[in-house]
């Protein structure tokens, strides 16, 4: 079967941390989001993933070629402007010859894709879209339908309290080649708003396939932690490629995971849920607490980071601290004795001189 995966988004309310890597490239434990996704589908029988890009597509392109070593075939499509949902599928109609599945690229699930398709097929339906249920379903799109899973209408984004179901498109579609042939070709448009309600209208059958499996929207920070805490505790108390680079003298409390050649100095702090990526140094007397941190970061003596997200190549100084909601971009440098609080974020490449933010 083939899967196309909608990988072209900005990732604007990720920024900083899409300055420099496409959203379905953000790292989730120390490898990028889109490796997790395509082994999953690798392992229900996707054999060949077309991935529509638009921004910064070198990067996913030059990390993962055609595929090899990921038990699948990838190819890539290129839009000159971004398509929408629908858009980008009908731009790659002439390669679909046959049910195939469409994943928004910043959706995290285990989805079992095996019963989804085999749903579809008892169903004989035209597209089968999986759900997924939240407590507050006013921000998303969502679905009524019979006992069944025949979708009756789609209500997006409803008033507190007044949503039919509690039901929401989870960002994962299968669908049959036909179903393209009523999308316009060359523009902008989107399966939530375009196709899908004027298949609705014709009385095509579209059904909706409930789900319990885990599921996360990583459009947001809190969100993109929040996947790590979820994650993390599978991975054991302390995790990691090496840990020779551990003091005696540190302390560690899982969940923790270490990236290949990081280094905890004397007496420093970590504790979890951590992601620390590659080549990251934690100096003497430093405290890292839930923190997810990429590659290279360097954490100075005795400094302090707490519920942060940083980016590549980053400094922090001696005494420092980065605090709850704080990001920080890619390569920034953070003098010694600067307090980031209250949800700062320093762009990529800044750098603050020491002792020059403070909030007390």
């Amino acid at each position: 079967m083939k899967a196309v995966i909608l990988a072209g988004g900005e990732g604007t309310r990720l920024r900083p941390l899409t300055c420099n890597v496409p959203k379905p490239m953000v790292p989730i434990l120390n490898r990028p989001f889109l490796e997790h996704m395509l082994s999953h589908l690798s392992g229900h029988g996707v054999d060949h993933a077309i991935l529509t890009m638009w921004y910064l597509p070198d990067v996913i392109r030059s990390h993962f070629g055609h595929g090899e070593g990921l038990g699948l075939r990838l190819s890539y499509t290129l839009e000159e402007q971004p398509l929408g949902t629908a858009g980008a599928v009908k731009n790659v109609e002439s390669e679909l010859d046959g049910p195939f599945l469409v994943l928004n690229g910043d959706i995290f699930t285990d989805l079992d894709l095996g019963a989804m398709i085999r749903f579809h097929r008892e169903s004989g339906a035209m597209v089968t879209i999986a759900l997924t249920q939240v407590e507050d379903p006013s921000a998303f799109g969502v679905v009524d339908m019979d006992e069944s899973g025949r979708v009756s209408r789609f209500v997006e984004k409803p008033p507190p309290g007044e949503a039919p179901s509690n039901w929401i498109n989870a960002g994962t579609y299968l669908i049959e080649p036909d179903a393209l042939a009523h999308a316009p070709g060359g523009e902008h448009y989107m399966f939530e708003r375009g196709l899908f309600p004027k298949l609705l209208e014709m009385g095509a059958p579209v059904y909706g396939y409930r789900s319990s499996a885990y599921w996360a929207d990583l459009g947001t920070p809190a969100s993109y932690a929040r996947v790590h805490r979820d994650m993390l505790p599978s991975a054991g108390p302390v995790a990691g490629h090496d840990a020779s680079g551990v003091h005696a003298s540190a302390k560690l409390s899982g969940p923790v995971l270490l990236g290949k050649g990081c280094a905890i100095g004397p007496d420093a702090e970590v504790y979890g849920p951590v992601v620390m990526g590659a080549g990251c140094r934690v100096g003497e007397g430093a405290v890292v607490r839930d923190a997810i941190l990429w590659r290279e970061v360097d954490v100075g003596r005795g400094a302090e980071l707490d519920a942060c997200i940083v980016g590549d190549s980053v400094s922090v100084g001696a005494g420092a601290t980065v605090g709850a909601g704080c990001i920080v971009g890619d390569g920034a440098r953070i003098g010694s004795g600067n307090r980031m609080e209250r949800g700062m974020v320093l762009w990529p490449g800044v750098s603050i001189q020491p002792e020059a933010v403070s909030f007390r």
